[in-house]
């Protein structure tokens, strides 16, 4: 078996959706009162969130809150695992409560991350709104959630990884697609 990453998404193609991103959650937030946040998932939806939050600010002159949720203690395969979780840091420096939340992520794949990701948010309070963005939609989740924001509909197969890499992380950027073994 190759486990060697096929380059799905050159660097180029994903800074523009990332931009992508950030022109649709500009509409939103213009059309909403502007008490507004953007919440990056751990691990690379925080960084995902970071450049949508610059975009955002260079282009559109927008600057929401921003904040960092970590999800490890509210996965349903927190058993299951055979080692413990590497817990990172939450940050949510503002009140969630009657807020427009844009909770972002790298890759919408089962959903199990996304609804891990819910249960979190709302132990912080009831926002107003919560929407979704994603830098890579796989297209058939096991729960029913759906991006409300997408910069890329990408197909593998069902044992393969998408490996999001950004600037910083080690290794050259883009979107990979990774086979693991079963």
């Amino acid at each position: 078996m190759d486990n060697t990453p096929n380059l799905l998404c050159t660097a180029a193609v994903m800074h523009s959706a990332i931009r992508k991103l950030a022109g649709e959650i500009f509409k939103l937030i213009a059309s909403s009162n502007g008490d507004c946040a953007l919440v990056g998932i751990h691990q690379q939806g925080v960084p995902l969130a970071a450049q949508i939050r610059d975009v955002l600010k260079a282009e559109y002159n927008c600057t929401p809150n921003f904040g960092t949720l970590d999800i490890s203690m509210y996965r349903d395969d927190i058993g299951n695992r055979s080692r413990l979780p590497l817990i990172r840091e939450t940050s949510i420096p503002f009140d969630v409560n009657d807020k427009l939340i844009i909770m972002v992520d790298d890759v919408l794949s089962t959903g199990r991350s996304i609804r891990a990701a819910l249960d979190a948010l709302t132990d912080y309070g009831r926002p107003r709104l919560i929407r979704l963005a994603v830098l890579v939609d796989r297209g058939e989740p096991e729960f029913p959630i759906r991006a409300d924001f997408v910069g890329l509909n990408l197909t593998v197969p069902a044992d393969h990884k998408i490996r999001v890499v950004f600037d910083g992380d080690g290794g050259e950027p883009g979107i990979f697609d990774v086979q693991w073994p079963k």
